[in-house]
């Protein structure tokens, strides 16, 4: 395989792996639809630093040890399910206080007041760095793109950034979808049901990756 040919074919795969429906998408949406732009953009970009991260190591060699090591991803893999759970839990809960007590009123316009953006990055970083199959995946994948004889850390690196470009550019596009719907969504009621939503789907993703029996 050639340097332009594992590029283009990494290109593809990548971007159809962005584009799947998952936790990235559900943290991003939801942020967009009742935190507003900047912090589902936030979010984004914590969620891309986890790539890199991941990216970074699989190149140097640490990110096979989660798939050699059985200890290793079953304490990753706990405390990323125990972390889904408790955002989950918080987003439903969280919700559904602030609309029983402001049925009428923006979520957004209240929580941008007491949330600073930097909070939903880290939220997107660690959503990502505690997944295990997320570093499992990088292992398995990014070496049946690296061709022969090139620098295999630089190659790496140059993979994960592609695949960081373009869930950026992903996440643009679900933000900028969701615009026209933010003010009907960002309406307590439609948030607390939002919410609910969003917040079951991590504990659903936390519950399956605690209960995980794959390894």
């Amino acid at each position: 395989m050639t340097t332009s040919h594992a590029l283009i074919a990494f290109l593809i795969a990548s971007g159809l792996l962005t584009i799947t429906p998952g936790l990235d998408t559900a943290l991003v949406l939801r942020t967009a639809a009742v935190g507003g732009e900047r912090r589902a953009m936030a979010a984004g970009v914590g969620i891309c630093l986890g790539l890199l991260t991941w990216g970074f190591s699989v190149s140097v060699g640490l990110g096979a040890l989660l798939n050699a090591s059985r200890v290793a991803y079953n304490v990753l893999r706990v405390t990323g399910a125990c972390y889904l759970i408790f955002l989950g839990c918080k987003m439903f809960f969280r919700s559904s206080l602030a609309a029983d007590q402001n049925p009428g009123v923006a979520l957004a316009d209240n929580s941008a007041r007491v949330e600073d953006p930097r909070r939903w990055l880290v939220r997107g970083l660690l959503t990502n760095l505690l997944n295990p199959k997320v570093g499992v995946f990088y292992v398995t994948f990014l070496p049946l793109f690296i061709p022969a004889g090139v620098n295999v850390v630089g190659f790496s690196m140059l993979l994960a950034g592609i695949h960081v470009v373009e869930g950026l550019l992903w996440f643009a596009l679900l933000i900028a979808a969701v615009r026209p719907l933010s003010l009907w969504l960002r309406n307590a009621r439609v948030a607390k049901r939002f919410d609910r939503i969003t917040g079951t789907v991590f504990v659903g993703f936390g519950l399956r990756l605690l209960f995980d029996k794959s390894r």
